[in-house]
This record gives structure tokens, C-alpha cells and sequence, in this order.
């Protein structure tokens, strides 16, 4: 960055420290000088600058805005240099509605970035995501990483019609049929600017091996999965069926993300693996920090190979 650029870069600091940290409204941030800057210097490190002089301030560490202020915030910051953002209804209670799923787990956090950090790994494939929960991941891979397909899944049916609203929020299409691609040929091609998105109701403990050969993944993903021990039994299950159901073709990749709230919950995962015969390795923390959820949490993805 050039030396002059550096200067009217430093200008815009403290203009949006001062606006967030008291908490003004989205409108008054200096956006458009921030879009000029980002044309003509050094995009990520200005990014990185404003994200330590906001959601990264110690005094928002020790006293953190709310946290839709925040999302709102990140969601305009990432709009700029990506010309896109994610929109999303969700719950403000952990639990509702008898489901975890209707609120963003941080694992879904890192594991976005994770991807779009890494975008080559869902690029012109089809993405099979497990408990996709309010959608946050899928969104943000159909968004920036260029899959041909994504499928959407989950079991519960509020979930499911939550699930359904913020693809559509998002300008996303949905399609009828998951389970037969040759249907729409147009997506099929790498040209394709938006991938084909459905949404399937998906139960890990009945989901039967013939339905599963029907989304025919390259890629699966899950985050925040690994709760409980039963649910991580079943987890290890649906992965085993996908497995043998895909034996006679390229197998795919899966990313499982998780916070390590219990590590014996994450160590029963591990074993269960080797009991399944399905390979995994640890994927390197990565260092791109777009979201806000709790830094000093444990937070991990592992790469299977199914």
C-alpha cells in the first residue's frame, strides 16, 4: 500500500471506531469512501484494520454490542469487497420449538469462513450438507464458492420451513426434486452462476441407503453436530451408509465442524471413525475471522474421506 493510500486508509479507522462503538446506525458509516479505498489499496489488510478497531475493540471483547448489531455490521462489512452478504431469519432462543436448530452455532461460523477461504473444495461439485440448521454455511458456500448443487438437510419440519424461507431471503431458487439432476441440465455445467438448491427432510436415523445414493455428494459437511453421544452415533451411521452406497464412484470428502465442549463426546467420534473404517485427519485452524462468535472457544474440522 502506497504511502499516501496508507494515510487515507488510517483516516477511516477511527471514523468507524467511533460509530460502532457507539453504536450508530449502519447508514452513518463511511461505506462509500471505504468501497474507493478498496478499489484502489490492499483490500484484506484494511478489512483485518477495521475488524480490530470494531467487533475486535477490548471494549467490545468485555462489553460486547448485541449480537444482531454485530451480524448486521459484518454482513455490510463482508458485502464490500465480495458484493454479496447473507441474510438470515433465525430464533433468538437456543432451544425453540423442541430443535437446537433454529439459531447459528458458532462451528457454523468457522466452518464458513473455513470455506470461503477454501472455496476450491465445493467448486462445480455437489454439496450434501447434514443438520443445516437456519442455513448460514450452505449460504455462504452457494454464495462464494461456486458449487453446481447444494442440498440442504435437516429432520426437523420447523427447521425445514425456516430453512426454506432464508434461501429464498437470499435470492436462492429452490428446486422440487433432489434426486434426479438430469432433470436440469443447465446446472450441470461449470458456467453456471448460481447452483441448483433443494431441501431435503432427512432423518440420520431412518434415511435409507437408495435415498442417499440419490443426492450423489461429491462433498459433505456438517457443523455443531457432535452434542451428544447419541447423536453422534448417528451421525457416524449416515456416514457409513453414504459410504457404501458411493462405493462405485469418486469418494467424497466430508468436513465435520464442531466447538470441543466435551472432549469425550469428540473422542467417541473419533473411534467410532476407526470402527466405521472411514479415515478422517484434522484440517489446520485457519486465520480468516469474519463473524462474531466466541474466539476462546475450542473450535475444530476434520476431513473424512467416506
Amino acid at each position: 500500500m502506497a504511502p499516501e493510500e496508507s494515510t487515507e486508509a488510517v483516516r477511516l479507522l477511527p471514523s468507524f471506531e467511533r460509530r460502532f462503538l457507539a453504536a450508530r446506525a449502519l447508514r452513518s458509516f463511511p461505506w462509500q469512501s471505504l468501497e474507493e479505498k478498496l478499489r484502489d489499496s490492499s483490500g484484506p489488510e484494511l478489512l483485518l484494520d477495521i475488524l480490530q478497531k470494531t467487533v475486535k475493540h477490548p471494549l467490545c471483547v468485555k462489553h460486547p454490542p448485541s449480537v444482531k448489531y454485530a451480524r448486521c455490521f459484518l454482513s455490510e462489512l463482508i458485502r464490500k469487497p465480495s458484493g454479496d452478504s447473507v441474510t438470515l431469519s433465525e430464533s433468538t432462543a437456543i432451544i425453540s420449538h423442541g430443535t437446537t436448530g433454529l439459531v447459528t452455532w458458532d462451528a457454523a461460523l468457522y466452518l464458513a469462513e473455513w470455506a470461503m477461504q477454501n472455496p476450491a473444495a465445493f467448486a462445480h461439485r455437489t454439496v450434501l450438507e447434514l443438520g443445516s440448521g437456519a442455513g448460514l454455511t450452505g449460504l455462504a458456500i452457494c454464495k462464494t464458492c461456486h458449487p453446481s448443487a447444494y442440498i440442504f438437510s435437516d429432520c426437523h419440519s420447523c427447521v425445514l420451513e425456516q430453512l426454506r424461507g432464508n434461501i429464498l431471503l437470499n435470492g436462492l431458487s429452490l428446486e422440487a426434486d433432489v434426486t434426479d439432476p438430469a432433470r436440469h441440465p443447465e446446472h450441470n455445467t461449470c458456467n453456471s452462476e448460481s447452483p441448483r438448491v433443494t431441501v431435503a427432510q432427512l432423518d440420520w436415523d431412518v434415511v435409507t441407503a437408495p435415498q442417499l445414493a440419490a443426492f450423489q455428494p461429491d462433498v459433505v459437511i456438517a457443523a455443531d453436530v457432535l452434542y451428544c453421544p447419541e447423536t453422534v452415533l448417528s451421525l457416524v451411521r449416515v456416514l457409513q451408509r453414504l459410504s457404501a452406497c458411493l462405493k462405485n464412484q469418486q469418494a467424497p470428502d466430508a468436513y465435520i465442524a464442531f466447538t470441543v465442549r466435551n472432549p469425550e463426546t469428540c473422542q467417541l467420534f473419533t473411534s467410532e471413525l476407526g470402527i466405521a473404517g472411514i479415515p478422517w485427519e484434522a484440517v489446520p485452524h485457519h486465520d480468516q475471522k469474519l463473524f462474531p462468535y466466541e474466539e476462546h472457544s475450542e473450535m475444530a474440522i476434520l476431513k473424512l474421506t467416506l
